[in-house]
């Protein structure tokens, strides 16, 4: 004898309704109404098969969701922890600005051992484009890290262009080409290195020392108004 609690796990939402219009017209117990519609849908078979189908139906699709679920959580622990880097790698951020854009650039970067030291690079680079001084700041970080004995590098930035860019197989962008391989003579100098892009609001620090770069210019430049 299968329970209420049963019919009414395994009835669909038609059966549930067609049982809902049998207790309103014959005035049918809800167990009673649904034993009536289900026994209907099992045909030859028995309600009590019926149930025991739709039951092992249902465990097979919610084991199927629930393997898909943990696939998902698995695929993005994995992704998470090829993101962290090693604990033995130096860590490095670079960003470069412009004001205007074209106009005066204003190079940043950060260099960070592995036990914490860290390294600020903040000067002005002259006139050009946002990606030019882009690039200057990662050259600059490429050439602090040879300077300071690194080996192991992953270098953080915000400039999809650059990173694309410097990492293409391809001559890239024409006018950005002697940047490109500066950068990826220094690439190549340094056992390993990889990039990675972040967001700008994970690159503040680089952004705030090219920032920095193009207030003390400016400064310098009008000392009656610093």
């Amino acid at each position: 004898m299968c329970t209420t609690a049963e019919l009414s796990e395994v009835a669909y939402k038609k059966e549930k309704s067609a049982a809902l219009r049998l207790t309103k017209r014959q005035g049918l117990s809800t167990e009673a109404a649904l034993t009536e519609v289900l026994s209907k849908a099992a045909g030859t078979g028995s309600l009590a098969e019926l149930v025991n189908q739709r039951l092992q139906e249902k465990a097979h699709i919610a084991a199927k969701v629930t393997a898909h679920k943990q696939t998902k959580l698995a695929a993005r622990a994995h992704k998470q922890a090829a993101r962290q880097p090693d604990a033995d790698a130096w860590l490095a951020w670079f960003d470069g600005s412009c004001h205007p854009n074209p106009g005066k650039m204003g190079i940043g970067g950060l260099l960070k051992s592995p036990q914490g030291k860290e390294t600020e690079i903040s000067f002005i680079a002259g006139i050009g484009d946002s990606s030019e001084a882009e690039y200057i700041a990662l050259i600059s970080v490429l050439e602090t890290a040879i300077q300071t004995g690194a080996d192991k590098l992953l270098i953080y930035g915000d400039s999809q262009v650059v990173i694309n860019d410097v990492q293409s197989r391809d001559n890239g962008a024409a006018i950005l080409s002697e940047q490109r391989l500066k950068a990826q003579d220094l690439i190549a100098s340094l056992p390993q290195v990889s990039l990675q892009w972040i967001p700008r609001k994970r690159n503040g620090q680089a952004d705030a020392l090219s920032q920095r770069a193009i207030r003390n210019a400016a400064a310098a430049a009008n000392p009656q108004q610093a």
